[in-house]
């Protein structure tokens, strides 16, 4: 029984290798293998070699100042980190709360056979996590300091004290996120902040990670001792990996012992967990009139309330509501240093300055791709939209407007903060104010007129029109190549044309696409719309 759920386990984590999820058909046995192998060389190539790399480095300069168990305290850290931040979710929606728990504890299963399973499950994800810095770290240093039975003994002890000591942090965190999206009524914006930090914190760590080893490396005997007077405990911890018989056996015991305590509080707890459902606060029915609305505003608070309501759909297609104005604070601080050096560089040649400016808010104005999955987000429900006394090109208006407010406002702020700082004439400053506005018109529509002509609705998780239908990939990169073919050419044609002759031209071209758009989108595209 336990070999069976473990498998069952496993088979969900890696169900998308399996089964395609835009068609929900199972995938030849090739085809498997082949996505087999480009996730082991993503995790064994990317990640391990990233690490095996930083490894080497720190190796080098801790094993100088002999200083080996530093290396391993450095080294073990990220392994933790990445261990339980890679497994927590997982913990979170396969241990404590996963969709077939009603369906398991009906059935004639013991439940720490149930629980036995999920555990090994989440220890398993969290050896694959932690194991690609680990497994690096062991091999860097055993070649770079000579390997001896009681170094290979240590590292083999250390690898299992890490990976146990992830297993126990997963466990608390997953309780930590069940318990508080129990209490949460509405987790999408909750869902989306976590991932916006844990996005900026890992870009914050990659971009100074490199400075912070060189001068750790720099200064390995400082601060070695310094660890070593203030906390003895990571000192002993690092010796593990000399191998350091105490330690070991401090250690392993220490693990051992918070292994068994969270058995047991995860044994006591778990059926309480698990069998919770999400608290309903009582509501009192007071009698309030209805303020009615237009049918167009109708659809467009339905197409607001859908955007709000899917933390995937905010993230992938509207990161750009975020982006856009975090530009524009990016300018009013540094924006005026970043500028004039810009112009320096290019001569003193403003209008180059101002075009550029105008292609960086264009290319931020693509990051949204809100109007290009909103048909097929419909799904099998389409029919309900089209059954309803409501024109198509209605509802397709609905859809574009979102769009569009939710690009064309954090916009106008980030070309108000561009116009502030940047010592142009008033002619540019214009520019910087209708170029970028037009292009988000042209590609709101565009994102549309994709979204009609390419939509999805048969599929088994909406991250299949979100990330992987045809009109949000032609959209994105569209966009980029729209921008591209904007600015590029004005670096050659830019002293035979001057900049206003050119951008105007650019205007017009985008401004009677837009118009085309538009009015294929009230036509054929409501047509279409009906039909599909």
């Amino acid at each position: 029984m336990l070999k069976v759920l473990l498998k069952k386990q496993l088979f969900e984590v890696f169900r998308g290798y399996f089964y395609n999820r835009k068609t929900g058909k199972a995938r030849s046995k090739a085809n498997s293998i082949v996505l087999f192998i480009l996730f082991a060389f993503l995790m064994i190539g990317v990640v391990g070699g990233t690490f095996a790399a930083i490894a080497i480095g720190v190796c080098i300069g801790c094993a100088e100042v002999n200083m080996g168990w530093l290396y391993f305290v450095i080294m073990c850290g990220f392994a933790l980190v990445l261990g339980a931040a890679g497994s927590v979710f997982n913990t979170y929606s396969g241990l404590y709360l996963p969709k077939d728990n009603d369906l398991l504890l009906s059935m004639p299963i013991p439940v720490k056979i149930l629980i036995t399973a999920r555990l090994l499950n989440v220890y398993l994800l969290g050896v694959m996590y932690s194991g690609v810095i680990m497994l690096p770290t062991l091999f860097v240093y055993w070649v770079i300091a000579d390997a001896d039975i009681l170094t290979v003994l240590g590292g083999i002890v250390l690898f299992l004290i890490v990976t146990i000591v992830v297993l126990i942090l997963s466990c608390l965190l997953g309780w930590v996120v069940a318990k508080i999206s129990l209490k949460l009524k509405n987790k999408s914006f909750i869902i989306v902040l976590i991932a916006l930090a844990l996005i900026g914190g890992y870009y914050v760590v990659y971009f100074q990670l490199q400075a912070w080893i060189r001068t750790l490396v720099a200064n390995a005997a400082i601060y070695g001792e310094n660890i070593k007077e203030s906390a003895y405990g990571l000192y002993l911890f690092g010796r593990i990996g000399e191998g350091d018989l105490f330690a070991m056996a401090l250690y392993s015991a220490v693990t051992l012992l918070l292994l068994a305590l969270t058995l047991f509080v995860l044994s006591r707890g778990f059926l309480k967990l698990a069998t919770s459902t999400s608290s309903v606060s009582k509501v009192r029915y007071q009698e309030k009139k209805a303020k009615e609305k237009s049918v167009f505003g109708a659809l467009l608070t339905k197409e607001f309330a859908r955007f709000i309501s899917s933390p995937a759909y905010m993230l992938n297609n509207g990161i750009g509501v975020l982006l856009i104005p975090v530009f524009g604070v990016f300018l009013l601080i540094k924006g005026d240093e970043l500028l004039n050096m810009t112009a320096t560089a290019f001569g003193g040649r403003t209008d180059l300055v101002t075009l550029l400016l105008c292609a960086v808010l264009m290319l931020l104005a693509t990051m949204n791709d809100i109007a290009a999955p909103s048909v097929s987000l419909e799904g099998k429900g389409l029919w309900i939209l089209q059954s309803l006394p409501v024109e198509a090109k209605t509802v397709l208006k609905a859809k574009t407007a979102m769009h569009l407010l939710l690009t064309f406002i954090p916009l106008l702020f980030s070309e108000i903060c561009a116009a502030i700082v940047w010592k142009a004439p008033f002619a540019e400053k214009l520019l910087l104010f209708v170029v970028p506005t037009i292009f988000a018109v042209f590609m709101t529509l565009f994102g549309s007129f994709l979204g009609v002509r390419h939509a999805i609705t048969e599929w088994t998780t909406e991250i299949i029109p979100l990330k992987q239908s045809a009109a949000v990939t032609i959209a994105l990169f569209g966009g980029w190549g729209f921008v591209a073919l904007f600015a590029l050419p004005y670096f050659l044609l830019g002293l035979l044309t001057g900049l206003a002759p050119y951008v105007a031209a650019w205007i017009v071209i985008f401004a009677a696409a837009s118009v085309l758009l538009y009015r294929w989108l009230v036509t054929k595209g409501a047509e279409t719309f009906s039909r599909l």
